[in-house]
């Protein structure tokens, strides 16, 4: 047996109905479709969300709020993750490539440095943006926060 001879298991493929071939088939005339209607119509294609001419829900349910397209969103990154990192690999600089490396940030995401936790050791980060706390705690130990 090769890839020349497969053929699939006997009766597990059957031949598709063919409908709309005339009366003598069986099923001509209205082809399965029923009698008049939308549905009946070649091309028919259901609208997203059409609920038969019923107020859709998307159109019931009360909107508000926006979302702001100039918005920068950061990937925020803590002390205390820095902080652990530098324990267990013992890292001292700390660059977007160190953070994607370790599966804290993605390849192009913009990087912020959070103040949660303790820093102990002297690092230097290169980030996008820093919260005051966090710029503070790293240049108290001795370190430097610099950014992109």
């Amino acid at each position: 047996m090769d890839l020349s001879n497969l053929k699939p298991a006997e009766g597990s493929v059957k031949n598709k109905k063919r409908i709309g071939r005339g009366t003598g088939s069986g099923r001509g005339g209205t082809s399965t479709r029923g009698h008049k209607g939308a549905k009946s119509r070649s091309g028919y294609k259901r609208k997203l969300g059409f609920e038969g001419g019923q107020m859709p829900l998307q159109r019931r349910v009360p909107k508000f709020g926006f979302k702001n397209i100039n918005r920068v969103e950061y990937t925020g990154i803590n002390l205390d993750t820095i902080q652990q990192i530098a324990e267990e690999k013992k890292i001292t600089t700390f660059t977007p490539a160190i953070f994607v490396e370790n599966g804290l940030a993605s390849k192009n995401d913009l990087i912020k440095i959070l103040g949660r936790g303790e820093l102990k050791t002297k690092v230097s980060v290169t980030a996008n943006a820093y919260t005051k706390t966090a710029k503070k705690a790293i240049e108290d130990n001795g370190g430097e926060a610099a950014i992109l």
